[in-house]
C-alpha cells in the first residue's frame, strides 16, 4: 500500500504579494540606463542589488527591437540588477515578451496610464497635489484619499519583522507597533505608523499621488509614494528618529518633522 506521502505534490506553489520595483523606460538609451541603475545600486545595494526589476516600454514612442531589448537586459544585468518581466502594455510587448522568454506582467501600467473605453491608452490625468512645505518647516494639511483607497482602514497590530510584509488592499494601513528593518509595509492609500520605521514604507502602491507616510520615529531604509521613491542615504540625518511625515509634490518626494515649528 502506498503511503500517503506518495500523493503529496513535489513543489508547492502560492500565490502572493511580490515587491518589485518597476524601471520606466524614457530614453532607450542603453549605456545611460546602464550607469543610472549602476548608481542607484552602489547608493542603495541593501534595496537594489541583484533586486528584480520589470521593464516598462510604455513611455516609448516605439517599442524596441529584440536585439536592443537584450542589449539593456544585459547592460542592467552588469549594473546589479535582475530584469524578470516586461509590464503589459500592447501586443508588440508581448510579441516581445516572447521573443526575450520572460512573462509579462498587467500590475504596473495602472499606474501610469489608464485605458478609454474606445481601447486606447491616454496619459492619466494630474491630479491636485499638495502644497509644498514652507520655509520654516511646517507640513501642509493632509490631503484627501482617491477613490482607489476606499475601503476601511486596516490595522496591524504585532511587529513587522525583518522579511515580512504587510500589504493594505485598497486601503489605508495602520501600524501600531512598529517595522523593523529588512521589513516592508505597502498601501493603496496612506501608511500609519505608531512606532519605529527601519524597514521600507510604500505608499499610494496603486498610483493613488495623495498618499501619505506618517512615523513616529522615523530610520526608514526606503520609502515611496506612487512609485517615487528615497533611500536612506537621500534622507536628511536631522529627521532621523523623529516624527515624520511624508508627501509627493510634482512628483518629488517631501519629508518634514511632524513636532517641526
Amino acid at each position: 500500500m502506498r503511503s500517503a506521502l506518495d500523493f503529496e505534490p513535489a513543489g508547492e506553489l502560492k500565490i502572493g504579494q511580490v515587491g518589485i520595483a518597476n524601471l520606466r523606460i524614457r530614453s532607450l538609451d542603453v549605456e545611460r540606463l546602464a550607469a543610472e541603475m549602476k548608481d542607484r545600486v552602489q547608493r542603495a545595494p541593501n534595496l537594489f542589488s541583484r533586486a528584480a526589476v520589470v521593464l516598462d516600454f510604455g513611455g516609448l514612442a516605439e517599442m524596441p527591437d529584440t536585439a536592443t531589448a537584450r542589449s539593456l537586459i544585459e547592460g542592467l544585468r552588469g549594473a546589479g540588477v535582475l530584469p524578470v518581466a516586461l509590464a503589459y502594455g500592447t501586443t508588440e510587448t508581448e510579441r516581445l515578451a516572447e521573443a526575450l522568454q520572460l512573462p509579462l506582467l498587467a500590475k504596473f501600467r495602472a499606474q501610469y496610464e489608464r485605458v478609454d473605453s474606445a481601447g486606447s491608452t491616454a496619459t492619466a490625468a494630474a491630479e491636485p497635489a499638495p502644497s509644498p512645505a514652507r520655509a520654516t518647516g511646517s507640513v501642509p494639511a493632509a490631503a484627501s484619499p482617491r477613490e482607489d483607497a476606499h475601503g476601511p482602514g486596516m490595522v496591524h497590530l504585532p511587529l513587522v519583522r525583518s522579511g515580512q510584509q504587510v500589504y493594505a488592499d485598497n486601503r489605508d494601513l495602520t501600524v501600531l507597533t512598529g517595522v523593523g528593518a529588512g521589513a516592508e509595509v505597502i498601501s493603496d492609500g496612506s501608511v500609519h505608523i505608531y512606532g519605529p520605521l527601519r524597514g521600507r514604507a510604500l505608499a499610494g502602491a496603486k498610483g493613488n499621488e495623495n498618499a501619505r507616510i506618517f512615523c513616529r520615529e522615523f530610520h526608514a531604509e526606503l520609502v515611496a509614494i506612487a512609485g517615487h521613491y528615497r533611500v536612506l542615504e537621500d534622507i536628511p540625518a536631522e529627521l532621523r528618529g523623529r516624527p515624520v511625515q511624508v508627501w509627493l509634490n510634482e512628483g518629488q518626494i517631501h519629508l518634514a518633522a511632524l513636532d517641526a515649528p
